[in-house]
């Protein structure tokens, strides 16, 4: 293109930005209201000049902010005007956008994102395996009276687990599932948050809600769906929940449970409470749609949540190879805009320090945090699993022995002169004996009485559930035989 013609057409184009400027200006000084509208495409009234508001125009183009490129000729200018008006802005030889969510750079080469970083993200441990501290390692300090209830916690879990699978295994109750190999997540968690704090669980938190205060025979009632269970007996054992204690009740499908959370911490922002939510959940489900949809849902609306993601390798028989190809649960919270750890979830004081401060971070900061706590699920994913089918045996050994939680811990607390042997079998026998009483006393209660298989859903019962009530008693009295007769009719 000739030289002549380029300085023309960018006279010529400066020339209509600058008119456009000054009449959508005017336009918007002379209209009644604040804003008024006009389609795109449409020309704007003609109206009288107006100095200030011409002057003003200049700092109002939208979202997008403007600054002009150095150039030496007419047509660079014209081009930088054109470039500014689509919000672009420049520097030197580098260009950029004002995009939402901040300034994107242009770059001349092309590159893809690789499909993960070249070293994996660190996980955080204040205990070596030998129980002692690590030289440097930053933590929260926890008393001799915190750091021995954290213990015998974590001790009275392994031993209800393990009695409550045998009890299982004998007939006694239908169903179990523990949480062996994964102790500090659950009483360490808990310890760092306070009784405010909603729990929105998946099904391996039991140690929070024991934590809490929830007794041995609440957790036998539940078990065995006797009268005294909250659930009523209309659920399957371990399926706990307490209103008392702001621990919603434990629901089968995966991740459900997630987008409540969220839901559930900014209904306490919106209240200004002094409080957060927190939601556990296994590695299997971040491959749920509800995992990324809370995600998203919490770091748009800055909820004050704690997402703890309990990767321990396995998805019942599925392995995190194939569950998903990033860096574990912890990339994608980063991906989504929310701070994230990485933690050794075999480590009770890493656990408790970085669930203190994430806790923190929530409330006052008011945003979401994802943290990923690494360990092993040492038992049978539940008592209708043979996790031996599908997993060496020498690699649950490992873990059972060399990463046991509760020992690691022990060691620390030990080396503190704050426990001895006697403690340890005082304790262990206690919690047996005081769990077999319990169990004795939920076995023999009366189940709830039938009428309460059709209650708590409606206000008043409608007329299609009063009569499968009917037909289910009829049929009950025909065959007697076929049904439990603890149930009282």
């Amino acid at each position: 293109m000739a030289p002549w013609r380029a300085a023309a057409m960018a006279s010529s184009q400066l020339a209509r930005r600058a008119a456009r400027r000054l009449l959508s200006s005017q336009h918007r000084r002379h209209c009644a209201a604040p804003a008024c509208p006009w389609l795109l495409g449409s020309a704007p009234p003609v109206l009288a000049p107006s100095p200030v508001a011409a002057a003003a125009a200049g700092d109002r183009r939208g979202f997008c902010s403007v600054r002009r490129f150095t150039g030496e000729s007419n047509a660079a200018a014209a081009a930088a005007v054109e470039e500014a008006e689509n919000g672009l802005v420049a520097g030197g030889d580098q260009q950029a956008i004002d995009f939402p969510g901040g300034k994107v750079s242009f770059v001349a080469e092309m590159n893809f994102l690789p499909e993960s970083q070249r070293e994996r993200i660190n996980c955080y441990r204040v205990l070596d395996d030998d129980g002692r501290t690590i030289s440097g390692s930053r933590f929260q300090e926890v008393s001799k009276e915190l750091a021995l209830k954290m213990y015998s916690e974590m001790v009275t879990l392994q031993v209800m687990d393990t009695i409550f699978f045998e009890a299982q295994r004998q007939g006694r109750i239908s169903f179990y599932l523990t949480s062996h190999g994964e102790e500090a997540i659950n009483i360490a968690s808990a310890a760092a948050l306070t009784i405010d704090d909603i729990v929105l669980p998946q099904y391996r938190e039991p140690g929070v809600l024991l934590w809490r205060g929830f007794t041995l025979q609440e957790f036998a009632n539940q078990c065995f769906g006797n009268k005294l269970d909250y659930g009523k007996g209309r659920q399957m054992p371990i399926h706990y929940g307490s209103n008392r204690l702001n621990y919603f009740t434990v629901s089968s499908p995966i991740a459900t449970q997630l987008p409540h959370a969220v839901g559930a911490a900014y209904s306490l922002k919106m209240d200004k409470k002094d409080a957060c939510a927190i939601t556990y959940f296994g590695d299997g489900g971040t491959s749920e749609g509800d995992f990324h949809a809370a995600l998203n849902f919490a770091a748009v609306m800055e909820a004050p949540v704690i997402f703890f993601c309990r990767n321990n390798g396995w998805a019942i028989s599925t392995p995190t190879s194939e569950q998903f190809r990033s860096d574990g649960a912890v990339i994608r919270g980063q991906a989504y805009g929310m701070r994230s750890i990485r933690v050794d979830g075999n480590d009770a004081l890493a656990v408790y320090s970085a669930v203190h401060t994430a806790r923190e971070m929530a409330i006052k900061e008011g945003r979401p945090i994802l943290v990923e706590a690494l360990t092993y699920r040492v038992g049978h994913h539940s008592t209708s699993d043979d996790s031996t089918k599908y997993r060496p045996v020498d690699e649950i050994e490992h873990w059972r022995t060399a990463r046991d939680p509760i020992s690691r811990y022990r060691k620390w607390v030990q080396g503190n002169g704050w426990w001895c042997d006697e403690d340890e079998s005082e304790l262990r026998n206690n919690v047996r004996q005081e769990l077999l009483k319990a169990i004795q006393v939920a076995e023999r209660m009366p189940k709830p009485p039938l009428a309460e298989l059709f209650t708590d859903v409606y206000d008043e019962v409608p007329s299609n559930l009063r009569e499968q009530e009917r037909l289910l008693r009829d049929t009950i009295k025909k065959h007697p035989a076929d049904y439990p007769a603890d149930v009282h009719i």
